[in-house]
């Protein structure tokens, strides 16, 4: 592609999910980019103006069921891919864009930190998009920003670092529904457990944040453990899933730590509830200085995590080809009418 000031990204987004229509609108609200492809399986979906779902893309855009197809026909700078959390799952379709030479940001959460469960498959990932001149990178609010890029940043200012211990509490009542869903907004006690059990009831990628962290500061962790609980609701509790009631789960909290020496070296506190009273981001470093970093009031997920899935589009693009984390990338910076002054063009 082209040096041009006055280039836009051009963008093939695949999954029009409810964030998937969040960020293909926020591209083109600020400028940041036009998706020129957008691709979906679902049957309700083919065939249809990409304008109707993300409102504001740019009219005549046709959204696609078959990825390869639309891959082939259109011509683009940057592919964003929000389908599912499982790497494993994703990969299919990361394949096919790498094979094309392909630069993609998804918010796949196990494509934060990917060698913590598909070491292999990072591997291969990384080689064929060396091979190809391609680029691939997982991020998002959290995994990829609040509790793992933030603490690894603060600790710059550090001397030394002996801990870290991250902690989100967010108040769940303004998130999409299939986010409300996915931390068991509303289930009985029983029916949680069995959510857990089946493993689609958990925030993914704490674990992929805890070694992250342990991999930046080089803090060694011997083991880690990760827990998942229910937040009981002590009152009654509405959201766009309906009325919670008392004794009902209001959300999920989860713990993740990393052992190293006898201590935690990185532990990391998630909750989120419907009606959290006292939403926060905090980062506690134990070092030479001492942080004790808080966000009051918490960042919003949904909005954090399209800004940054777009944010990240020219970082990548200007950086060499492989597997990316957030970590080997330029800082993303709120992209607002920025003028596409890319390096490394497909």
């Amino acid at each position: 592609m082209t040096d041009s000031a006055s280039h836009q990204v051009r963008v093939l987004h695949v999954g029009l999910g409810p964030l998937g229509r969040l960020i293909a609108g926020d591209l083109h609200a600020r400028g940041a980019g036009v998706v020129v492809a957008a691709v979906d399986p679902d049957p309700a979906l083919a065939g249809r103006p990409l304008a109707e779902f993300a409102p504001g893309t740019t009219p005549g855009v046709t959204i696609d069921a078959d990825l390869a197809r639309a891959a082939d026909s259109a011509a683009f700078d940057a592919a964003i891919v929000t389908t599912v959390s499982s790497l494993a799952s994703c990969a299919p379709t990361f394949r096919c864009l790498l094979e094309r030479g392909a630069t993609i940001v998804s918010t796949c959460e196990e494509l934060v930190y990917p060698r913590l469960r598909h070491a292999l498959l990072a591997d291969e990932l990384h080689a064929l998009a060396v091979r190809r001149g391609g680029r691939l990178l997982g991020t998002g609010v959290n995994p990829g920003f609040l509790m793992d890029l933030l603490p690894v940043v603060a600790a710059g200012v550090c001397r030394s670092v002996r801990g870290v211990r991250v902690e989100r509490v967010q108040d769940a009542s303004t998130r999409r529904v299939p986010f409300q869903r996915k931390i068991g907004a509303g289930l009985d006690r029983d029916a949680f457990e069995r959510g857990v059990r089946k493993g689609w009831l958990r925030h993914v990628g704490l674990g992929e944040s805890l070694h992250f962290i342990a991999d930046r500061l080089g803090l060694e962790v011997e083991d880690w453990s990760e827990s998942v609980e229910p937040v009981i609701a002590d009152r009654e509790l509405r959201c766009a899933l309906g009325v919670i009631e008392p004794g009902r789960a209001a959300g999920v909290k989860q713990v993740a730590v990393g052992v190293g020496q006898g201590r935690d070296a990185v532990r990391l506190e998630f909750v989120a509830a419907i009606g959290q009273p006292d939403p926060c981001d905090s980062v506690r470093i134990d070092g030479d200085p001492p942080i004790d970093l808080t966000i009051r009031g918490g960042v919003h997920g949904d909005t954090a995590t399209v800004a940054i899935a777009v944010n990240s589009i020219r970082p990548l693009l200007a950086s060499p080809p492989g597997l990316h984390t957030m970590s080997s990338i330029a800082p993303p910076a709120c992209d607002r009418h920025a003028p596409a002054r890319l390096q490394h063009g497909r």
